[in-house]
């Protein structure tokens, strides 16, 4: 899944939101995908199956992060 950087959410949400709904990110790796998403644009923020992925996709764009849409297999 990637998120894209956008002019709404601050660095402190986007880091929040990661630690509290991706598996195996804490704040400290929320806060350094939020600054790779700022510097390049957008991030990889998790890779796996894709019905894990719909759920996680789902649950950070009801949370304001601006995504990019799912790739289709």
């Amino acid at each position: 899944m990637i998120v894209r950087n956008d002019d709404h959410n601050t660095f402190d949400h986007v880091a929040t939101t990661l630690a509290r709904l991706i598996p195996g990110i804490d704040v400290g790796r929320g806060y350094a995908i939020a600054d790779r998403i700022h510097a390049a644009g957008l991030a990889i923020v998790w890779t796996g199956h894709k019905e894990l992925a719909e759920h996680y996709w789902d649950q950070l764009r009801d949370a304001g992060l601006t995504m990019a849409p799912l790739e289709q297999a």
